[in-house]
Order: structure tokens, then C-alpha cells, then sequence
């Protein structure tokens, strides 16, 4: 048992460290990647015909799924820790022009992910994780164009570009599933 105890506490190690690297990946897509870099805006990446959105919105999508996995690494604490030091690096690493909306958009998003997460984990991570990111990824997507831009021009694009990483997520979420049961390795249900 201490060595699946010291597997889930390492497993969540890693995976708290890449959610955290989601927050200065995304600010870097979004001003360096796209098929289209709007001057003074955001880089663009078609997400379906005819639909376009920042380019970050691959890291954030990602965020959203990673931010469960530390919940059922780690337990609630961590995952809330998890969401103030990406609050933070929020801050840190968006454009100055972006900062409130970064940080505005990521912490409310990632509460709200981690509001749906909590009560639905019981009954199953796949489900848990599906519907606390689809929350999720819809609060970041209005909030952040609302406060970055006061537009929703690209929400559709940005829902639609970070479901495609929950979406792609899937087969891990269901082989951690798969082996967790395997090995009878439990999540951290109740905390720390």
C-alpha cells in the first residue's frame, strides 16, 4: 500500500506541474502560433469549417483535464493550491493587455470545473471529467472574451477548440480509469 500511496502522490506531482505549465503555454500560443496573427490581437487555429480561436485555447482545453487528474491525484486541497498558482502564473505571463482576463477567466473557470468535478468524481473519472471540463471551458471561454475584448466573437471557435482537447484526452482518462483499477490505486477522494 505505501508504494501506491508514493505512486499516486508522485503521479500527482507530475501532473499538478504540467496543469501549471498550461497557464504560460497557452499565453505563448496565443502570441505565437496560428495560421493567422491578428496585429496587436491573438494568433488564430481553425478549430472546424469555418470556425477560428486563439490559439491557446489547446493548452486551456488540456488545463481543464489535468486540473481533475490533480484533484484525483492529490485531493481537493492541491487542486485548489493548483488553481491559485495558475491564477498566479496567469498574471505573470499574459500580455499586459490580458492579465485581468487571464487571471479572471482561469480562476473562476477552474472553480467552477473543480465545483462540478468534486461531486460527480464518485461516480466515475471519465463522466467527472467530461462534464466539470465542458463547465469549464464554457465559464473561461465568456468570461475571458468578455473581459479581454468585450466581444464574444470567437466564443463558438473557443468552446469548440477546447472541447477538442478534452475530446482528445479521452483514451487517457480512460486507461487511467482502466489501470488505477488495475492496480488498485484509489483517488484521493477527501483530500491531501
Amino acid at each position: 500500500m505505501p508504494n501506491l500511496d508514493r505512486r499516486r502522490r508522485l503521479e500527482g506531482a507530475i501532473l499538478f506541474v504540467a496543469f501549471a505549465a498550461c497557464v504560460p503555454l497557452a499565453n505563448w500560443l496565443i502570441g505565437n502560433v496560428g495560421t493567422v496573427c491578428v496585429p496587436n490581437g491573438p494568433c488564430l487555429i481553425p478549430v472546424a469549417p469555418g470556425l477560428s480561436a486563439p490559439s491557446g485555447v489547446l493548452a486551456v482545453g488540456l488545463a481543464f483535464v489535468l486540473r481533475d487528474l490533480v484533484q484525483r491525484r492529490l485531493g481537493l486541497l492541491w487542486s485548489a493550491v493548483a488553481i491559485a498558482v495558475g491564477a498566479a502564473l496567469s498574471a505573470v505571463f499574459a500580455p499586459p493587455a490580458l492579465v485581468l482576463a487571464s487571471i479572471t477567466a482561469f480562476a473562476l473557470s477552474e472553480t467552477a470545473d473543480l465545483a462540478v468535478y468534486t461531486p460527480l468524481q464518485r461516480r466515475g473519472l471519465v463522466v467527472a471529467a467530461m462534464a466539470s471540463s465542458v463547465v469549464g471551458l464554457v465559464v473561461d471561454s465568456l468570461l475571458f472574451l468578455a473581459v479581454a475584448f468585450g466581444s464574444l466573437e470567437f466564443l463558438a471557435g473557443q468552446v469548440v477548440g477546447k472541447l477538442w482537447m478534452v475530446i482528445a484526452a479521452l483514451p487517457l482518462l480512460v486507461w487511467l480509469r482502466e489501470r488505477d483499477r488495475r492496480v488498485g490505486l484509489a483517488p484521493a477522494l477527501t483530500g491531501p
